[in-house]
């Protein structure tokens, strides 16, 4: 298969190694807006540098990855989608949602196969412990706990293009809480603090969060997010119920230490980074969605669902400014 991929940044740049590796693509083109990204891109990993967008989409491609900034994806999506090319598109589907109310309706129009990249859905904990909600195993549920936490913050320049903390990091707690119930979110309320570095402020962001959802069915669900785990990169989701309770990032990787002198658990090094913690889960993400280009399977991860999760992360990124809860029926 032909992939193109656009932006080079760390995603993207991970992506085309990932991509790379995989037995399907015999050809893989890249392009980035910043000059020598894809040059780079082409000399480590043996792709095919392409000077612009424009030349991409004419370049006979079988699907584009766009994992370029944030305030891009929409145009970006838009352009793979009217042109015929299945499209995998990187968290969020758009900075503003509200930009964004019509694309459910003009990619059914279009019919081009469209997958959101959401690589939590892939790992296989978190699908061994969306199994335990499915087959009722663990009653019903009382309590969800996502939990989102880097070891150090990215740059300034990312941050400052970012669209902020709850459209950037915790809209992959929101997509896991909505993907592993079945359930929708009805309220919010966010609170943000900023202790870091000054450029957060900057750019109007906070570095740590705290999101407590209300789901349709009374579950409550609790986002815990920030820029600075000293500890490691901590990427985990509980699940309480009446029956039982599991866990999925309880590995021997897990950025904490135990209080108690006779617990080793974790033994092993911690994760410091999203690469290393979600490598597994990024490659079946891209492998399945190769799948889905070629029609072989519908999208596990639809542009309704990641506009679901950007319209939640938008009361949430109000509910901090603002100091108090947002339902969804009022941010929509």
């Amino acid at each position: 298969m032909r992939i193109g991929l656009i932006g080079l940044g760390r995603i993207g740049a991970f992506h085309a190694t990932t991509l790379s590796s995989l037995d399907r693509v015999s050809t893989l083109l890249v392009t980035d807006v910043e000059s020598g990204l894809a040059e780079a891109a082409a000399a480590r990993i043996g792709a095919t540098p392409v000077k612009t967008v424009a030349d991409l989409f004419e370049a006979g491609l079988d699907a584009v990855v766009i994992a370029s900034s944030t305030p891009s994806h929409l145009e970006l999506l838009r352009a793979a989608v009217q042109t015929g090319v299945p499209a995998f598109c990187e968290k969020p589907v758009a900075e503003d949602p509200y930009a964004a109310k019509d694309l459910v309706a003009f990619v059914e129009r279009h019919q081009a196969p469209v997958q959101i990249g959401f690589p939590r859905r892939f790992d296989p904990a978190f699908l061994a412990a969306k199994a335990e909600v499915d087959s009722g195993a663990l009653g019903w549920l009382t309590t969800i706990r996502s939990t989102t936490m880097d070891a150090s913050p990215p740059s300034a320049a990312y941050i400052a293009t970012s669209g902020g903390i709850f459209r950037d990091c915790s809209v992959h707690d929101i997509d896991t809480l909505r993907w592993v119930t079945g359930r929708e979110v009805i309220e919010v309320f966010a609170v943000g603090s900023n202790r870091g570095d000054a450029f957060f402020a900057e750019a109007g962001d906070v570095d740590t969060a705290s999101v407590l959802i209300t789901l349709d069915d009374g579950t409550i669900g609790v986002v815990s997010n920030t820029r600075y785990n000293g500890e490691g990169y901590d990427v985990r989701l509980e699940l309480h119920g009446s029956k039982g309770a599991i866990a999925a990032g309880l590995d021997e990787g897990f950025p904490m230490r135990s209080a108690s002198p006779d617990v080793p658990f974790p033994a092993g090094p911690r994760h410091r980074y999203f690469m290393d913690r979600l490598a597994e889960a990024f490659r079946r993400e891209l492998a399945t969605f190769l799948d889905v280009a070629a029609e072989h399977l519908p999208s596990p991860c639809t542009v309704a669902d990641g506009l679901e999760a950007s319209w939640v992360a938008e009361a949430c990124t109000r509910s901090s400014r603002e100091h108090r809860p947002v339902t969804l029926t009022e941010i929509r």
